[in-house]
């Protein structure tokens, strides 16, 4: 598969969400979204991380940028529905072990998964609040005794690829961060509207629901200068 790098970062390039599902899966490795504000505020540590695993274009901003560097097919792939192309594709033949939000939300979110996908083999689920290191060292623990497939982690990032990285180490698999993905998925937190999402507009729908956002996203104004002058 094609990659390309943006301010460091290596950005591979599928033409389809199962092309990169397929590929993954080959590697064993952990997929690590790639959008604007990653791109932006890449770091020495962010980089070497993303680099060693799959960064993928999650993001209009990294998809942009591919398109601008010749890649006119580059496409867009939300971390919040590859997980489920993932699911969707082996979830007879693969288990898999759920880490992140509350529990009312893992709670809701296995419950939902197995009424969809008709013995979904969820060997084992919890919430992503690991606080102590021996927290952490029990779910490395509880991994490694379960031999997962396939691991998804939301707890936002860097957390949360810091995490899978040292849950890589000690058990091969496949490994996705989610971010706040099983909240969307049970809609404890609504995601944009189609016509927002299919005209890239998600992140302006999130800042109308949610003003304080304009923090985090007044950063994109850099990250168009940047794109204009530099990628």
């Amino acid at each position: 598969m094609d990659f390309e790098m943006i301010n460091g970062i290596k950005t591979h390039v599928p033409n389809s969400k199962q092309e990169l599902v397929e590929f993954v899966f080959k590697k064993q490795s952990i997929l690590i979204a790639v959008n604007a504000e990653k791109i932006l505020h890449a770091s020495k540590e962010t980089r070497s991380l993303i680099n060693k695993n799959i960064g993928y274009p999650d993001g209009f901003g990294a998809v942009q940028i591919l398109k601008k560097k010749g890649y006119k097919n580059a496409i867009k792939i939300p971390g919040c529905e590859l997980w489920l192309e993932i699911i969707a594709s082996y979830y007879k033949t693969k288990s898999f072990y759920l880490i992140g939000a509350r529990q009312q939300v893992m709670d809701a979110t296995v419950e939902k998964l197995k009424t969809k996908f008709k013995g979904i083999n969820i060997c084992k689920y919890r919430n992503g609040f690991i606080k102590t290191e021996q927290e952490q060292q029990d779910v490395i623990k509880d991994i490694k005794a379960h031999k997962p497939d396939i691991v998804f982690v939301a707890m936002g990032s860097p957390k949360q690829e810091l995490f899978m990285e040292s849950l890589q180490k000690e058990h091969k698999a496949v490994y996705q961060g989610l971010g706040g993905s099983f909240d969307v998925y049970t809609g404890y937190v609504k995601r944009a509207p189609k016509w927002w999402i299919k005209n890239n507009l998600e992140w302006a729908n999130r800042l109308i629901r949610q003003p304080l956002r304009i923090k985090r996203q007044i950063h994109l104004l850099r990250f168009a200068y940047n794109f204009i002058l530099k990628y």
